[in-house]
């Protein structure tokens, strides 16, 4: 076998003579990629939700059949050069060439091309598979490639920590480092002995990974908002047999206890207010190690002992059930921890004589070694679609193949943060190909997603990616030697490698194309002949990310393995704006289900209308699964089932090197019992991690915070307290104000509005001052005299009798929003899809009705609907239209703001499950961002939190 040859010893000169061959496949002799795609000038522009340009590139030029959203991303984030000098790129076109050009020419200095052609036909390729959106390399390689001579292309980090204390203090310097330049890093923290055990040659005890853990989390939290206003991409695990196992379980789910004290006791709870700020653990995933001795002990109903870190004496007995109770209910109540099953990754792992798989990247999809890194890149599945809607395997594999050896050749030019990093990414070379789009891959071929027929097709196109890449890479070891780990770790990389290739002969047939199944198989069996004859370039190959910005640059409908999540979605207009549409994948699914051309135009109508397909004029009622999304519709009743997550997530998992980064969400009125069955579901199908989270499970709220809404928020009060002509203010010593009461006229204007909870159905009426704003509630229950009715009553006088003594309506909705208490249920409002009580949805219909975008903002309600919430034509709105006119004269609080819809309303109202609840503001353009696996990504401009 050829020697290995490294980036410290290659020259920049082509070496050619002992690489691959590159054929062509999308390319022709003597044209250029470029000059086969209609090409178009537009300007690239971004807005705040107060419509201020945070973003503005004129003139740039982008391929016509590219959408404005990947146009305004892709500008904002990959152009290179400081805006407004000649060195910024202006066109689609040097972005592209700078990174395939650039890579192209590492692997000709490193020899990876057999001749000069080759070389030239792999830049060919690569730069036609990148510019026609087939498939995209994660953000680091777009940010820095073509730009710094040692580019950093990972994105995602495992870092080892050890029992001493300038270990620990390393690993901070060393996250600190990875989180200020936007990347993601995870640590095992069991090495670290117990708050259970002695110091060295002391009396005193440890102080526990847990309160590492807070130190750690505070260096994240100050990095993050001494940079960018966006969290740490982090991951924290512990083993489930570490004595600190139940502190480490409940750390999270009781500083949210905290968290919700102070907001009850009037504290900012948005995600960075004081109330979040002053507690621990927020800038972290957590994650509960076990082995299948514990899960089998949780099945058992058995004993389980954790052990002393130093000695592995046994520390405590605990049922395993009770344990595993334990852990479902914290990640109930807050989301943490996650599990991740260690005997099951350790049983796939590649590397085995070298040492175990202790840890992961934050998502959960990158699993391996102790101090590597995983560059990322994604296939988009909708671009092998054929004309007649089948899939185009041979397209597929081949762009696979280019881009699993466009991903190797920069590792060794790559730069690392560590020498332990760097040593372990060139003696290693971990990749991680995915792909995007499967949702609406598996939608645009009428299959669902919750089916067999599903499962089968994704296990089948997961095959095809991970057994073509790994054929490719002992392609590359034949001529250029394997990683140099292989040697020692032979015996466990083939065994794995069979693993892989009889799951492929496993693949049920039901649903799958028979070309597809057909080299689903043997990709499997030429990848382990070539390896085992020539070993392998690359210890690990593949990994399913959650594609958060690279998934925009692709005009993704759907992300990773992720379903879609409603059948309606957004687009940015060239002009500025937004667009609502129908998904473009449904109208795909209705031609491939065979509906005529007048019945898709009234299905599409309709969906248009209700956001929903269910009860559409033509469907039949077994074509509905098709159409399944992760959410329901607010005027529907079909989502997908929690465990049809899980069940895809098994389905594929088999033909991954890594694992799946995707979060299971839970509806709020899952039980503790549904958390741990899911967790033990996902150990019995042969996932190596699985993340919950249940909505409504964490109180913070979004919110941007800047000194404009302050101001803003400061003049809002001010001007309620003087509408109310009461003195209550910011008091100097010795002076008392006394507060007075502004009683309405006799003859006044009054709204009332019909709601129902659940069976229960009632009416709020509320009085109005002259100037629109709220002076009285009333609030009448269907069955009067009743306990309810009465209470509610005296509660509706309170409230009338602190309006009318000048509090502030928003105070009010800060205290009472969100209580929970029955009756609660679901509700006919658009607006308010899910009330966790009377008092709830009395004061958050309050708030939409009165409170202005920004402060239904400032309080974490969501402002962003896709209709206002005040319709023309609606005879409440033009009661408060009357009161506007005259106020906009006096410059009182009821101002237009109450009719504005705010310009960045991508949240579609289909949602049921609130996937913004704990998400943060984003650092680029201040919008709510929205949960995408385990980290977060921006639908206004595309940023992302962790890995990209």
């Amino acid at each position: 076998m050829a020697a290995r040859v490294d980036a410290r010893q290659m020259s920049t000169e082509p070496a050619y003579g002992k690489g691959v061959r590159v054929r062509r496949f999308y390319t022709k002799p003597g044209v250029h990629p470029y000059d086969e795609i209609e090409w178009e000038t537009r300007d690239a522009v971004i807005q705040n939700a107060k419509g201020d340009i945070v973003f503005e590139q004129k003139n740039v030029e982008v391929p016509k059949h590219y959408s404005q959203t990947a146009t305004n991303i892709l500008v904002s984030k990959y152009f290179r050069g400081r805006l407004g000098t000649p060195e910024r790129e202006t066109s689609v076109r040097q972005m592209v060439r700078r990174v395939a050009k650039t890579i192209s020419d590492f692997g000709r200095s490193g020899g990876y091309f057999l001749t000069e052609e080759d070389a030239n036909v792999f830049e060919a390729e690569l730069t036609s598979i990148l510019v026609n959106q087939r498939a995209a390399f994660n953000s680091p390689v777009w940010f820095n490639v073509g730009v710094n001579p040692k580019p950093q292309c990972s994105a995602c980090f495992i870092n080892s920590v050890q029992d001493d204390m300038r270990s620990i203090l390393n690993l901070a310097v060393t996250e600190g480092m990875l989180f200020k330049y936007g990347s993601g890093s995870g640590s095992n923290l069991s090495n670290l002995r117990s708050s259970k055990e002695r110091l060295n040659n002391s009396s005193g005890k440890s102080s526990g990974p847990v309160s590492f853990m807070k130190g750690l989390d505070a260096f994240a939290g100050v990095i993050k908002s001494g940079g960018k206003t966006r969290r740490a991409a982090k991951m924290v695990i512990l083993d489930a047999d570490h004595p600190d196992i139940v502190e480490f379980t409940w750390c999270k789910a009781k500083e949210e206890k905290k968290a919700h004290a102070l907001i009850d006791a009037g504290y900012d709870g948005s995600i960075d207010g004081d109330a979040y700020a002053s507690i621990f653990f927020q800038n972290a995933n957590n994650s509960v190690r076990a082995t299948d001795e514990f899960m089998q002990a949780v099945v058992n109903d058995g004993e389980f002992y954790t052990k002393y870190v130093l000695g592995k004496d046994p520390c405590e007995r605990f049922k395993a059930r009770e344990l595993m109770h334990q852990i479902a209910e914290a990640a109930w109540e807050c989301g943490d921890p996650g599990m991740q099953y260690d005997t099951t990754i350790n049983d796939w792992h590649t590397c085995a004589n070298t040492d175990r798989i202790y840890a992961s990247n934050p998502c959960s999809e990158y699993m391996f070694l102790n101090d590597t890194a995983c560059n990322l890149a994604s296939v988009n599945l909708m671009k092998f679609r054929t004309e007649n809607g089948g899939f185009d395997v041979e397209a597929y594999t081949h762009a696979c193949r280019i881009m699993i050896t466009a991903q190797e050749i920069v590792v060794d030019y790559s730069s690392y943060p560590t020498p332990a990093i760097e040593q372990n990414s060139w003696d290693y070379r971990p990749l991680g190909l995915g792909y995007a789009n499967l949702g609406a891959l598996l939608m645009s071929m009428g299959i669902p997603y919750d089916s067999e027929k599903g499962r089968n097709l994704a296990s089948a196109l997961t095959s095809i990616l991970s057994g073509s890449a790994y054929e490719q890479s002992a392609a590359i070891a034949e001529k250029l030697g394997p990683f140099r780990g292989y040697a020692k770790n032979e015996s466990s990389m083939l065994r794995v490698m069979r693993k892989h290739r009889d799951a492929a002969y496993r693949i049920d047939e039901e649903g799958v194309p028979t070309n597809i199944l057909s080299e689903a198989r043997a990709s499997w069996d030429r990848a382990l002949a070539a390896g085992e004859t020539y070993g392998y370039r690359n210890s690990q190959i593949s990994v399913l990310a959650p594609t958060g910005t690279i998934g925009f640059l692709m005009d993704c409908q759907t992300t990773g393995i992720e379903p879609p999540i409603a059948l309606v979605s957004y687009k940015w207009l060239v002009g500025g704006g937004m667009l609502k549409l129908v998904n473009e994948t449904v109208p795909e699914a209705l031609h491939a289900l065979r509906y005529t051309e007048a019945e898709i135009r009234d299905i599409l109508n309709y969906i248009d209308t209700n956001d929903t397909i269910e009860g559409a004029p033509h469907v039949k009622e077994e074509h509905l699964p098709v159409f399944d999304c992760a959410f329901k519709a607010a005027r529907g009743k079909r989502s997908i089932s929690p465990m049809g997550h899980v069940h895809m997530m098994a389905a594929v998992q088999p033909f991954i090197s890594g694992a799946i980064s995707k979060t299971v969400n839970l509806p709020a009125e899952s039980t503790v019992e549904d958390v741990m069955n899911t967790y033990i579901e996902g150990w019995k199908l042969g996932l190596k991690a699985i993340a919950i989270y249940r909505d409504g499970c964490k109180r913070a709220q979004p919110l941007t915070t800047s000194k404009e809404t302050s101001k803003h928020e400061t003049k809002s009060e001010t001007s309620i307290t003087a509408n109310a002509n009461a003195t209550i203010g910011p008091s100097s010593v010795g002076e008392t104000f006394t507060p007075r009461r502004r009683r309405l006229p006799d003859e006044r204007r009054a709204i009332t509005h019909k709601f129902q909870i659940g069976p229960h159905e009632g009416y709020i009426t509320v009085g109005l001052y002259e100037d629109g704003t709220p002076g009285e509630v009333f609030i009448t229950m269907n069955k009067e005299g009743s306990t309810l009715s009465g209470l509610l009553d005296s509660f509706a006088t309170a409230v009338s009798v602190g309006l009318q003594y000048g509090v502030p309506l928003k105070t009010l909705v800060n205290k009472f929003a969100h209580m929970r208490f029955e009756p609660s249920g679901f509700t006919p409002n658009p607006h308010i899809r899910m009330a966790k009580s009377i008092v709830d949805y009395i004061f958050r219909w309050l708030a939409l009705k009165f409170l202005s975008s920004e402060e239904r903002q400032a309080l974490g309600l969501k402002v962003e609907s896709a209709s206002p919430i005040l319709a023309e034509g609606d005879a409440e709105a033009d009661i408060v239209k009357e009161f506007v006119k005259e106020d906009d004269r006096q410059g009182n609080l009821l101002s237009q703001n109450v009719m504005k819809d705010s310009v960045s309303g991508v949240q579609s109202l289909t949602a049921t499950i609130d996937n913004q609840a704990d998400a943060p503001a984003c650092d680029t353009c201040g919008s709510i961002m929205i949960r995408n696996a385990a980290c977060y990504k921006c639908l206004n401009c595309g940023s992302t939190s962790g890995c990209s």
